[in-house]
């Protein structure tokens, strides 16, 4: 096995890892208004709701094992996808200050 096989399986993993993770948060996202009684406190932390969404790091890693390994590919996949990604970051900083 290469070294750009390990690499390239890893960031298979970080992602695979992402998405399920995020899939799960949208899907607990959705059954929250139907399981969970409003809560009228001011502290808005202790809410199930405010504890999901925190899996953003598994994309950020992953986005940082594809520089350390792969430079030119992320050259390229970054450059590309350049407002997209500009997009999901403020989607994800928006939906963290709300």
């Amino acid at each position: 096995m290469d070294l750009q096989d390990l690499w390239f399986m890893l960031i298979s993993v970080l992602f695979i890892g992402f998405f399920f993770l995020e899939g799960f948060d949208y899907g607990v996202g959705m059954l929250l208004p139907f399981l969970v009684r409003p809560i009228k406190s001011a502290a808005r932390s202790s809410t199930p709701s405010a504890r999901c969404g925190r899996n953003e790091v598994w994309m950020i890693t992953a986005g940082g094992a594809i520089f350390a390994a792969f430079p030119h590919w992320y050259a390229t996949l970054f450059s590309g996808f350049y407002l997209a990604l500009v997009l999901i970051l403020l989607a994800l900083i928006v939906r963290a200050c709300l």
